[in-house]
């Protein structure tokens, strides 16, 4: 009547949570990483360098080139997904474009050139959509038109 089924089941227990900036290869903190975003008429070409967190654009510090703090924390996303703020410094240089198509080719290039590290931090941006250009443009103008929606305003007589 005490029939009981005994099994060798072996249990395996999850790896405790690890921080991903420690379980990376220090190589990987001695290697620079280049990429290029772009975001509508923007190209910001990136590289990433081995160093405290300083981000430089265009030769000048982020706060005197984006004085907008939401632009600023736009550009820390990629850091902060991956959790490897502080790791390295930026320096980009950023063509065309305005200041808010800027902040998006940055994101994106920076997303890219991380994305280069290892997979699992490629996944990581992948899974937020940080790796995906935006491929909003805007619209051209169109001929007997004020613009690219617009019409001329029509008069009755």
């Amino acid at each position: 009547m005490n029939d009981v089924q005994t099994t060798d089941a072996v249990q395996t227990e999850a790896p405790p949570p690890v921080d991903q900036a420690a379980e990376l290869d220090e190589r990987v903190f001695t290697a620079n990483y280049s990429a290029v975003g772009r975001r509508k008429r923007a190209v910001a070409r990136v590289r990433l360098v081995p160093g405290a967190g300083a981000i430089k654009i265009n030769s000048r510090a982020i706060e005197e080139y984006f004085p907008v703090p939401t632009l600023r924390q736009l550009i820390a996303r990629p850091f902060d997904i991956t959790r490897l703020a502080g790791k390295f410094d930026v320096e980009a240089t950023i063509d065309g474009g305005g200041i808010a198509g800027q902040a998006g080719a940055l994101c994106h290039g920076i997303s890219r050139a991380l994305s280069l590290i290892d997979e699992g931090t490629r996944k990581q941006l992948k899974v937020a959509g940080l790796l995906t250009r935006d491929a909003r443009e805007k619209e051209r103008k169109k001929y007997g038109q004020r613009g690219a929606r617009a019409r001329f305003q029509f008069s009755k007589r």
